[in-house]
C-alpha cells in the first residue's frame, strides 16, 4: 500500500490541472456553498472535492477494472488520500505565498505552448489549446489561473526537496559489488526520490501545525 500511496500523489498532481478551476461549490439550501475544509485563507468546496474524487476514482478504475470494488477504495483509504491531498496543497500555497514564489507571464507562456496536449506536428496550436479547454469546461483564463498556480506548486515542492542534504545519507548506500552500473542508478535515483518525498511530507506536516485548517467530514458521508 505504500506503493500505491506514492503513485497516488503523484497522480493526485497530474490530474489536478483538469479540474482546479470547475465551479465554485455546491449550493445548498440557504443559497450559499458546502465548505468541507478551509486552509488558511484558502476554502475546498464539497463539488471541488466530488469532482476531484470522481476523475481519480475513474483512473483507478480504467487501471484494475472489474478488480476496483468498494473493498479495494476502502483498503487505498481513496476518500481521505483525496482530501488530505488537496488540503497538502493549500498548505504548500500558503507557503509559497509566504516565500515570495510567483509566476511571471513569460514562464506561464512557456510552460503553456511546451505543453504536448496543445501540440500539432509538434508545435504549439492555438486552435487545439482552446479546443481542448472547450471540451473539458474550461476557459483560458481559468486554465491559465491554474496553470500559474501548478508551476507555484511545482516551485514549491522542488525548492523544499532540494533543500534536503543528502550526500551523507546512509539510506543511498548502494552495494558495491553489483557490476550493473544502470541497476545501481536507478536503485540509487528511487531512494533519493523516496528521502524527498519523506522531506516534503515532514514539511507540509510541520506547516499544518503552523495553519489554522478545519474540515467537516461530515459532508463526505
Amino acid at each position: 500500500m505504500r506503493k500505491n500511496a506514492r503513485y497516488f500523489y503523484v497522480l493526485f498532481f497530474i490530474v489536478i490541472l483538469s479540474f482546479i478551476f470547475w465551479g465554485v461549490g455546491t449550493v445548498d439550501k440557504t443559497g450559499g456553498v458546502e465548505i468541507l475544509a478551509e486552509v488558511g485563507k484558502y476554502k475546498i468546496t464539497t463539488e471541488e472535492y466530488w469532482k476531484t474524487y470522481d476523475r481519480i476514482y475513474r483512473f483507478y478504475r480504467e487501471i484494475y477494472k472489474d478488480q476496483f470494488n468498494e473493498e479495494l477504495e476502502k483498503k487505498m483509504n481513496l476518500k481521505d488520500n483525496v482530501l488530505n491531498s488537496m488540503v497538502n496543497e493549500r498548505v504548500l500555497l500558503t507557503a509559497a505565498q509566504k516565500a515570495g514564489i510567483k509566476i511571471g507571464d513569460e514562464e506561464l507562456q512557456d510552460a503553456i505552448t511546451h505543453e504536448q496536449a496543445f501540440m500539432k506536428n509538434g508545435v504549439f496550436d492555438k486552435d487545439v489549446y482552446v479546443n481542448r479547454l472547450r471540451l473539458n469546461r474550461i476557459t483560458p483564463e481559468e486554465f491559465e489561473r491554474s496553470q500559474r498556480q501548478e508551476l507555484i506548486l511545482s516551485k514549491m515542492r522542488r525548492l523544499v526537496e532540494l533543500s534536503v542534504d543528502i550526500t551523507d545519507s546512509a539510506d543511498l548506500q548502494l552495494p558495491r559489488e553489483s557490476s550493473n552500473e544502470q541497476a545501481l542508478k536507478m536503485i540509487s535515483q528511487a531512494k533519493l526520490n523516496d528521502i524527498r518525498e519523506k522531506a516534503l511530507n515532514s514539511y507540509i506536516e510541520g506547516l499544518k501545525k503552523e495553519i489554522k485548517i478545519k474540515v467537516n467530514k461530515k459532508l463526505l458521508s
